[in-house]
Parts: C-alpha cells; sequence; structure tokens
C-alpha cells in the first residue's frame, strides 16, 4: 500500500478541456498504486445524471470517476449539480436534493452562503480517503466570477490543494490559453496553480519544447505532461457540448439503424450508449424529422423540459414523421420521451403548463409531482434482468407495464408498451437498462426479428469494456505525465484538520 495522501485540483482553460477524463484516469492510475483515492466537484452543470446508492442525484461524471476508483460514488463527491431547465434558469440539487430553480443571477447571490456546505462535504471525503482529485468548472479565470466562486481556485486556495490548469492544443491557441489563464488570476489565487497539462495534441511532442520552456519562463509554472490525441476512447459525457456519436457509433458494416431524437433540452442520453456498443448497431442523432429516413430503432430520450421538448418536437413535424414510420419500425422512450409517448401529461411542476395531450401511443398517463423521485433500481424485463435508476418529478401510470421492479425500493411493474399487441413501441422510466447485456441482446433480436433481419449480439460484456476503457486512460496519464511531479503536488496539499 502507498503511504501517498493529500490533494490536487485540476482545472481547464475551456469547457471539455479534459478535466473530467483526467480526473478519472488519475482515479484509477492511483487506484492501482493502492491509493483509496476520491473524486470532487464542489458545483456541476450538468444534464447527465448518476444516481447513488442511496438515492442522491449527483453529476454523472463523479459517479464515473467513483467507478474508475473502484470506490462507492457518494453524494459529497458532488455536492451541488445544477441541470439547466432553460437558457437562464436552473434546477439547484444541493446534497442530493432538488432546493429550487433560480436564474443566473440570483443563483450567483445565493452561491456565498453555498461554501460551508462544499467545504464540508470536501472536508468529509478527505477525512474517509487518502487521496481526494478536485475538478473545477469551465475557466478558472472567469474574472466576472470570481467574487462568488465555488468550484476552482477559490477552492484549491481554502482547502490548502495545489491545482494543474488542463490546456485543448486540439482548438489552436494553447500557450494563449494558458498563459492568459493565469495572467487574468489575482495574485492569490495564482498562486494555487503549480502546473500546466496540454492535452489534444497530435503530432510530436518535441515540437512543443521550446514553447514549453517559455511558458515556463513566463509564468514560473512548469509543464508536467502532453497527453496525445486517442481515437475511440469513451468515457460518459457530462453534458451535450461533450454530446458526439456515442460509443462506437460507426455505421459501416452496421445492421440495425437506431435514430435518437437529440431533444434541445437533452438529458441522460448516456441510455444509448450501451446500444453503439454492439458493432451490428449504427446509432446517430437526429434533429429533423427529414433525418429519420428508415430505422429499426426510434428512441425518444429523457429530457429536463419534458413539455417544451415535445412542443418542440410537434413544431418540427417529428410528431407526423413518427406516426409515418413503417409498423415494423420499434420505438423506445425513455423516461421524458415515455411520458411523452402517452396520453397525457399534467404538469404544473417542471413547465407549469398544466394539463398536455401526449402523443397518444401508449396507454399511459403522467402527473408531475413536487417530490423528484432519484433511485436506482433493480428488476426484471423481457424475462432478463436489469438495473438502471429512476430520476424524474412525473408519475407514469400505465395499463400495460412490461418491467418489473423488485428491489430495496420496493416492489411495482412499470413502463407501458403499445395497446395494439404488436410490441413495437414501448416506453420506460428507467434508465441506463441497455447496459445489462441479456436484456439488450433480447431487445436488439426481437428489433431484428421485426425488421426481418439476421442480427447477432457481440456477447460481449458493456460493464468489463468500461472498465478497459478506464485502464486504457490510465495508461494514457501513465505513459504521459511526469508522475513524480504528479505525486509531489498531490503530497503537498495541506493536510485537512479532523474535527473530534
Amino acid at each position: 500500500m502507498t503511504a501517498l495522501r493529500g490533494g490536487l485540483m485540476v482545472c481547464g482553460t475551456t469547457s471539455d478541456a479534459g478535466k473530467s477524463r483526467v480526473v478519472t484516469g488519475l482515479c484509477r492510475a492511483l487506484a492501482r498504486r493502492g491509493v483509496r483515492v476520491a473524486p470532487f466537484k464542489a458545483q456541476n452543470m450538468a444534464l447527465n445524471s448518476y444516481v447513488t446508492r442511496r438515492g442522491h442525484e449527483i453529476g454523472r461524471a463523479q459517479g464515473v470517476q467513483a467507478l474508475a476508483a473502484g470506490v462507492e460514488p457518494d453524494v459529497d463527491m458532488n455536492p451541488i449539480l445544477l441541470k439547466p431547465s432553460s437558457d437562464r434558469t436552473s434546477q439547484v440539487v444541493v446534497l442530493g436534493e432538488p432546493v429550487g430553480h433560480l436564474d443566473a443571477v440570483a443563483y450567483h447571490a445565493a452561491k456565498p452562503g453555498l461554501r460551508a456546505t462544499v467545504l464540508a462535504a470536501l472536508d468529509r471525503l478527505r477525512a474517509a480517503y487518502d487521496v481526494v482529485l478536485l475538478e473545477g468548472a469551465g475557466s478558472p479565470a472567469e474574472i466576472n466570477l470570481l467574487d462568488g466562486d465555488l468550484v476552482n481556485l477559490w477552492l484549491a486556495r481554502a482547502a490548502g490543494v495545489p491545482a494543474l490548469v488542463v490546456g485543448d492544443i486540439e482548438r489552436g491557441g494553447v500557450f494563449a490559453s494558458l498563459y492568459g489563464t493565469v495572467a487574468l488570476l489575482p495574485d492569490d489565487l495564482r498562486r494555487s496553480v503549480k502546473a500546466f497539462v496540454i492535452n489534444k495534441f497530435r503530432g510530436d511532442p518535441a515540437l512543443l519544447g521550446p514553447g514549453l520552456a517559455d511558458l515556463e519562463a513566463r509564468t514560473g509554472i512548469p509543464t508536467v505532461g502532453v497527453l496525445p490525441w486517442v481515437d475511440g476512447l469513451h468515457l460518459d459525457a457530462e453534458d451535450s457540448l461533450a454530446l458526439r456519436q456515442p460509443w462506437g457509433a460507426d455505421a459501416g458494416g452496421a445492421v440495425l439503424d437506431v435514430a435518437v431524437v437529440r431533444f434541445p433540452r437533452i438529458s441522460n442520453f448516456t441510455d444509448v450508449d450501451a446500444l453503439a456498443f454492439e458493432p451490428a448497431v449504427g446509432v446517430r442523432w437526429v434533429t429533423h424529422p427529414h433525418g429519420l429516413g428508415d430505422p429499426d430503432l426510434v428512441v425518444l430520450p429523457g429530457t429536463k423540459a419534458t413539455v417544451a421538448d415535445l412542443e418542440w418536437l410537434r413544431a418540427r413535424g417529428f410528431d407526423a414523421a413518427l406516426a409515418g414510420l413503417a409498423p415494423s419500425t420499434t420505438v423506445l422512450g425513455i423516461c421524458g420521451g415515455y411520458q411523452m409517448l402517452g396520453r397525457s401529461i399534467d404538469d404544473g411542476v417542471e413547465s407549469g403548463a398544466g394539463a398536455v395531450a401526449g402523443l397518444g401511443w401508449l396507454p399511459a398517463d403522467t402527473r408531475f409531482e413536487p417530490a423528484k423521485v432519484t433511485r436506482p433500481r433493480r428488476g426484471r424485463a423481457l424475462d432478463r434482468p436489469v438495473a438502471g435508476y429512476q430520476i424524474h418529478h412525473g408519475r407514469t401510470t400505465s395499463e400495460t407495464p412490461w418491467v418489473t421492479l423488485d428491489d430495496e425500493w420496493g416492489t411495482q411493474t412499470e413502463g407501458a408498451t403499445s395497446a395494439g399487441g404488436d410490441g413495437a413501441r414501448f416506453g420506460t422510466s428507467l434508465h441506463g437498462l441497455f447496459e445489462a447485456d441479456g436484456f439488450r441482446t433480447a431487445f436488439l433480436d426481437a428489433v431484428a426479428a421485426r425488421r426481418g433481419k439476421a442480427f447477432r449480439a457481440s456477447g460481449l460484456s458493456f460493464a468489463a469494456a468500461r472498465e478497459a476503457q478506464f485502464d486504457r486512460l490510465a495508461d494514457l496519464l501513465e505513459a504521459h505525465l511526469d508522475w513524480t511531479a504528479v505525486e509531489s503536488l498531490i503530497s503537498s496539499a495541506k493536510p485537512v484538520v479532523e474535527t473530534v
């Protein structure tokens, strides 16, 4: 066992610079060295969530980072989660529980009052783990927001934790981005930045040598690694900014064509990753009805704003286009998509719209309630075991359930299938069910049979493939970071003060 103890913050020059990947890779690499390590992100803005074993909602990135570290995801790993409900407002989730909707101005005013919550959660983690890896958000040099910072260098300074800044060279201007980040910082925050990492580099790192030396001469901050661009490295996306084609989604040679409607407020879209994981399945995002084509399966995914995205779907003509699909095409709605497929939606909570007609394709009705359901669930569907999570305000009742849930949260049937009995339309509130290998195979076999196609599942384990991705990312960091420098940074963190 290692004696390494301490902490490290990973910031980025921009969103999607690679902070989450670096933290995930560090979690796995340190865990492989026998370090008990935990991730931490004080404030996350994301529509992809993870539900902990105790029913708390946190950002999906922190849940996945915990899995990479080999530890149980916990609400302290992401004490504040913001779930955008419009361009200007977000649902605010504190310690796993929603506390209301605030616009940007109101939330900025409220942030100083949340600092104690953030610090207490971090202290609990640091007392329980050898190393805590803190992830920043956006850029630490958002000078218009520094007075209310919860998640970047204010936190590093308050916790006595050193920070490194990741720059994305793929976008160009990485030296200006790194230099500009520290140049904009006030002196007290600048002192927390101890290292740079350059990410997504294509080419010979030797070409960067003069620039790295000049950058260090100008800032006094060394670059401790240059991470190369890697194709095919997949981790759960944190939000729609990082939404690209799903896992391995390459239509070449695919037997089954899956079209996923990309709602404006799409959430928990990682549900389709396990479909794209199958080599014989091609998954593509669709934003216009003309893009539907003649798919074998259409997925209406989750959304943070069911009524608003249902209006968008109708305004674009998706309702008519979906109704005009071949009878052999399977349609699946998950959570918000399931609610849309039902007969009615009564929403006085999320949108305040009241009674709204659904698409009427499933014998199901939804009523929104103030209390949010956030639960990990287990059960059976298509006579196969499934596991996933529920996260919704809408309670949907159905006359034709097809999923049986039976776990510590109780026993119930849920979901709906088409009333006509042809089984071509399905709805469920259970996220993540396709990660169950047996169920995924059975569902896709049935999709293919309706289309008269010969489909053969890969027989591979999605969970094992995810673990392999964690190891691949850790291998990458181990090969391209100065590990002596990284461990020195971690151990330089101020020890946490334990209280009795």
